[in-house]
């Protein structure tokens, strides 16, 4: 409940930030102009005068005092060294701005609370330096910098106050509860000092919950955003920081502690209160000005208007400690962004460019580049920039050339690359690294071989910094300079790329996507996806479908669910190869086999063996089921631990291959026709006549001549095999690219036989089937893991692993792909034998944009 509400004031402070500002500043305003009645007192200071009061000053408070300021001093010191090593000066402009404002609404409370007396805070603000925290506001401003947009701040700084709020409330509490004990000790300076630190902590809090989250929002939605495709304030290496901070919550026994032990201190409060009360308001009288009056005036230890050795000692050390901040501190841990000035630093992560009409060269020795923003770039007419208008690419042999700045703003220079020793080190200094290094120097360190190429994405800060350099590097080897200019490579997830699905990354390519439905399938609505750039096969098959809605659905069955993996071992001789064959047939063979195959996993799990000989080779072909994973892997590592296993048993085998074709995987093979691969799935559907007639525009007469023509007796005549359809794998391909599953298996997987037969009484329904043996395909691993590709899987209601059934998913997804193939099936030989084919595509499947003017006039006269 309370991180609930937490959350909801973070969302509401981080959206109306303007609001929030204004009115908090409104109401410190109203503090200091109302009229305490403090303030009527004679024997309080005001703003035109003073009574005349005899100050005795203490030895003893001297020294207190000055080793306060001293402390608070130093403590302010190291929080704010310990913030300038988290590499960024966001962070250290948002602590400073927070101190700031905390001090200024601090010192509103104090002259407040003295009727508007200035000396006060002679010694309040030591209380108040010791006292503040900016872990809290640090945490919470590196959950805003962790965001890649502004909406993501939003959301980033109302989680980090949900996991943040109740802890700093609770501790705010103990902390007031716990130095408001001194406040009713009967020692004046006591008392004095802990009212210092109540309002300190209330103070403190305030700003946090309010003023701070406000400016964090309102700072990062001013700031303008790099070239790279992402925020300039964004920091990678912040962005586990919510899990971070959620893994770090305080232990729910210590929190229990800690109420207990607020309710007990407000009880002693409260008792102290009242007891105070009760002997002729004795204490009430005195204590008024108790602490406040020395021989009949205020308690002013110092005056702010001398100057004594206390305040010499203090002012010293600040700086001392502040020249040393400045100029002493290695310069190597601050980070090149800038809260003032983002821009003029030239940021590793923001890309410089050409300005218009400026010209690149190739210099003999590095140069610094100058930052524009904004500007595009020109290279040799009459082509762009030499890759895109947003990055222009340095060579990899040299630095990149000088970059101009647009505009008559000064250029700012970029410090020259480093040598390359210095660059080196910093790579490999844990406490740096690679987002301390500029893209020139990361690119002379591949260049050097210091980095790999291929690693680029793992050494740097972000994976898509990685993939900058190395389009930067790739493009002046092109033979057209401005070709990667319209690949995009911005705003994608490679962290789930890396490793898995593709290497040597430069970019994505957009496919359209659209979709055929809905589709009726035992009794099931679906809407497909289907990603290609073939116009009218969206339009087709959406219409197969219209026809099979308004037929009553198709209906579909999974005839078998195996996997395959065929490894090739040779032998000493044919004689042995048969002697081999022959075990692996029996019973304990098979047996054999499958204890050490299903051990490899949990899905895993052998079903048969097909053995096949010529000459002394061996081809061995493991069938097993996979789950909800197309299973080419865990078929793999089964098939590699079951050969080991042989090898023990018979030491004269050797593996030649854990794929010896015997799969078969990716080519068209008779034995996945035969014997089936990955998901073997039939389809059904009768369609009227009237359906036939007035949606399909042909006849079930012309659809079945047709069929048997072309899609039997013209496929025996080209020798296909499984090619017994008009185009499954227009189908298969699409919903694969859509959906995540490898493109290539659309080879195998597209076996299709399509029969159509004339039902009904007259013979004028039309009954067509799909008979599809080998789909190849899963819903988890690989492309499925991409967040667009899971989109599509979860428009089917099949993305991820079935808990529940494993391997349902998988076998849904293939029912899908069926039926969609016979929808398909349907519309197209239903235009062909209406020959509507030709004229549908010259409509939608015809670009005009590739031809020239002149060409189109004529075509078209």
């Amino acid at each position: 409940m309370l991180t609930r509400l937490f959350r909801l004031h973070g969302l509401l402070v981080a959206s109306h930030p303007w609001e929030v500002i204004v009115g908090t500043l409104a109401l410190t305003v109203c503090l200091v102009s109302m009229n305490h009645n403090l303030a009527t007192s004679s024997q309080m200071c005001s703003w035109n005068e003073c009574p005349e009061v005899e100050e005795r000053v203490h030895s003893s408070d001297v020294i207190t005092l000055t080793i306060t300021r001293c402390m608070a001093i130093v403590y302010v010191y190291f929080q704010f060294k310990n913030l300038r090593k988290l590499g960024s000066k966001y962070i250290l402009g948002i602590a400073g701005l927070f101190t700031g404002f905390s001090s200024f609404i601090f010192s509103t409370v104090v002259i407040h609370f003295f009727g508007k007396e200035l000396t006060g805070l002679n010694e309040a603000v030591p209380f108040f330096l010791l006292l503040i925290d900016l872990s809290k506001a640090s945490a919470l401003a590196k959950f805003a910098l962790s965001s890649n947009s502004q909406e993501e701040v939003r959301e980033n700084i109302s989680q980090g106050m949900a996991i943040l709020g109740p802890t700093f409330t609770l501790d705010a509490l103990v902390e007031c509860l716990v130095i408001g004990v001194g406040t009713v000790s009967g020692v004046p300076q006591l008392e004095l000092m802990c009212c210092f630190g109540c309002m300190s902590v209330l103070a403190n809090y305030f700003v946090f919950m309010t003023f701070f989250p406000a400016c964090v929002s309102l700072v990062l939605e001013l700031s303008r955003e790099s070239r790279e495709g992402r925020p300039i304030w964004q920091l990678s290496h912040f962005a586990r920081v919510l899990a971070e901070e959620e893994d770090n919550k305080p232990n729910p026994v210590t929190q229990r502690v800690k109420i207990i032990m607020s309710l007990s201190l407000a009880l002693v409060h409260a008792h102290t209160r009242l007891a105070a009360e009760q002997p002729g308001q004795n204490r009430s009288a005195e204590g008024a000005h108790g602490y406040e009056m020395s021989s009949g005036g205020p308690a002013r230890p110092l005056k702010l208007s001398s100057m004594h050795l206390e305040q010499v000692v203090t002012l010293g050390l600040a700086l001392l400690l502040a020249v040393k901040y400045v100029f002493f501190e290695q310069t190597e841990t601050e980070s090149s962004l800038s809260l003032m000035s983002p821009i003029a630093s030239c940021p590793a992560t923001q890309k410089p460019s050409f300005t218009r009409g400026g010209c690149r060269s190739e210099p003999p020795a590095p140069k610094p580049r100058a930052t524009a923003r904004g500007s595009s770039g020109c290279g040799p007419p009459p082509e762009p920039d030499a890759a895109s208008s947003e990055r222009a690419p340095p060579l990899e042999s040299a630095p990149p050339a000088p970059r101009l700045e647009e505009g008559p703003a000064q250029t700012a220079r970029a410090p020259e690359a480093r040598p390359l020793e210095e660059c080196v080190a910093i790579l490999s200094d844990p406490q740096r690294g690679a987002r301390f290094l500029s893209d020139t120097e990361v690119m002379n360190l591949v260049s050097s071989r210091n980095i790999l190429n291929y690693k680029l994405e793992s050494v740097l800060e972000t994976p898509q910094r990685g993939v900058a350099i190395r389009r930067d590097m790739l493009s002046p080897k092109l033979p057209v300079l401005s070709a990667l200019a319209s690949l995009p490579y911005k705003e994608y997830d490679y962290s789930k790329v890396m490793g898995t699905c593709c290497e040597n990354v430069i970019g994505y390519v957009p496919v359209p996507v659209g979709v055929a439905g809905p589709l009726l399938l035992d009794e099931k609505h679906f809407y497909v996806p289907m990603a290609t750039t073939e116009g009218c096969l969206v339009a087709s098959t959406n219409r197969g479908c219209r026809a099979l809605c308004l037929s009553g659905g198709c209906h579909s069955r999974i005839l078998a669910d195996s996997m395959t993996r065929g490894p090739v071992v040779r032998l000493p001789s044919a004689c042995r190869a048969a002697e081999v064959k022959v075990w692996l047939e029996t019973p304990e063979g098979f047996g054999a086999m499958r204890d050490v195959f299903n051990q490899s996993s949990r899905f895993a799990r052998l079903e048969k063996l097909l053995v096949g000989l010529a000459g002394r080779n061996l081809y061995i072909r493991f069938q097993s089921q996979t789950g909800d994973a197309m299973g080419m892997n865990m078929l793999s590592k089964g098939t590699e631990q079951a050969l080991q296993r042989l090898t023990q048993l018979y030491p004269d085998v050797e593996v030649l291959s854990v794929s010896g074709n015997y799969c078969t995987d990716k080519k068209s093979a008779a034995i996945n026709w035969v014997l089936g691969r990955g998901k073997s799935a039939v389809c059904e559907a009768t369609v009227p006549a009237a359906v036939v007639r007035e949606v399909l525009k042909s006849s079930t007469a012309s659809l079945v001549e047709l069929n048997i023509n072309k899609n039997l007796v013209g496929s025996a005549m080209a020798g296909s095999i499984g090619g017994f359809n008009a185009h499954a794998a227009n189908i298969v391909a699409a919903i694969y690219i859509a959906c995540g599953q490898d493109p290539a298996q659309t080879v195998g997987s597209s076996n299709c036989i399509t029969q159509m037969e004339a039902a009904g009484a007259g013979g004028e329904d039309l009954y067509i089937s799909c008979t599809m043996p080998s789909i190849e395909l899963g819903t988890v691993g690989g492309g499925t893991n991409l967040a667009p590709q899971q989109a599509c899987l979860q428009m089917l209601g099949v993305q991820g692993s079935s808990c529940g059934e494993p391997g349902h998913n998988a076998r849904q997804l293939a029912r899908v792909v069926c039926a969609t193939v016979l929808a398909g099936e349907l519309s197209l030989m239903a235009a062909l034998a209406a020959g509507h084919l030709v004229k549908s595509h010259m409509v939608h499947n015809r670009s005009q944009k590739n031809l020239s003017e002149s060409l189109w006039s004529k075509t078209s006269a």
